[in-house]
């Protein structure tokens, strides 16, 4: 039996700042349907940049994408706004949280169901759900945003994503600032959600260990370019991807993925 189209599929893209500073080089990833992918590499190997790439935000830092196209269940995003990406089901929780600190978390979840606005067949917003996987929300939900933890933040910010009915949310480092233990907690809700719901996820995490823990699959990527890609379960007992991000080599001198001996790409990064 023939397996759906990947919900996301990014191919050959190259993403220029400012006209002259190259920050995506020829990357390609594709998301299966009721999965997690994990986007995982080093500060400034350009994962933030997919994911601005992929919601069509780049323009807001002076970005463009200079090459290849992107597809969102089944469709070509090139000339569509972020909003109407996000009334299409695509929700990105940003770096940072960037919720409305001056609004009550209620608020903050009535904010986010513009997203269901003119959407064909889109169930009434249900703030119950968020607060059944965030119970803490639940509990300060008439409070300012902005008196919150990190992690309830966090919690915040992946709820009003739900509100929106996502068919795919693209987290960027969800675990940035929290304990582990609050980490820990924040990773188990995501995998609930998207065991329980079936939503698709492109995650971007520092953290490769939690990541690979809840993902199906995952790439590398470094300097702009995918290097590997693989099950999570692969990627998680890789000898080579595991001294990547010790990022020292035998000699105690920092090592950079390419010079890995057994590193290769597969034909379609080639291509």
């Amino acid at each position: 039996m023939n397996s759906p189209p990947p919900i996301l599929e990014v191919n050959n893209i190259e993403v220029i700042y400012n006209k002259v500073v190259q920050a995506l080089r020829g990357l390609s990833l594709a998301v299966p349907r009721g999965q997690i992918v994990a986007l995982l590499g080093s500060n400034g190997a350009g994962k933030s940049t997919t994911l601005k790439a992929v919601s069509n935000l780049l323009a807001l830092e002076d970005g463009q994408l200079a090459a290849g196209s992107i597809r969102f269940a089944g469709q070509d995003t090139a000339r569509l706004a972020p909003h109407t990406l996000v009334r299409s089901g695509l929700s990105h929780v940003m770096e940072g949280r960037r919720i409305f600190e001056d609004l009550t978390i209620e608020e903050n979840l009535v904010a986010s169901t513009y997203a269901l606005a003119g959407r064909e067949g889109a169930a009434p917003p249900d703030f119950d759900l968020v607060y059944e996987y965030f119970p803490r929300l639940h509990e300060r939900r008439k409070g300012l945003a902005g008196y919150l933890s990190g992690g309830e933040q966090q919690m915040l910010a992946i709820g009003r994503a739900l509100i929106a009915q996502p068919q795919l949310i693209l987290l960027d480092e969800p675990s940035l600032g929290l304990s582990p233990k609050l980490t820990e907690d924040i990773f188990s809700i995501i995998a609930r959600i998207n065991a329980e719901r079936g939503t698709s996820m492109l995650l971007v995490e520092q953290n490769a260990t939690v990541a690979l823990a809840v993902a199906h699959s995952g790439y590398i990527m470094e300097n702009g370019k995918i290097v590997i890609d693989g099950t999570a379960e692969r990627l998680a007992s890789d000898p080579d991807v595991r001294e990547f991000y010790l990022g020292m080599g035998g000699s105690g001198e920092a090592k950079s993925f390419k010079e890995i001996k057994h590193y290769k790409r597969r034909k379609r990064w080639l291509s």
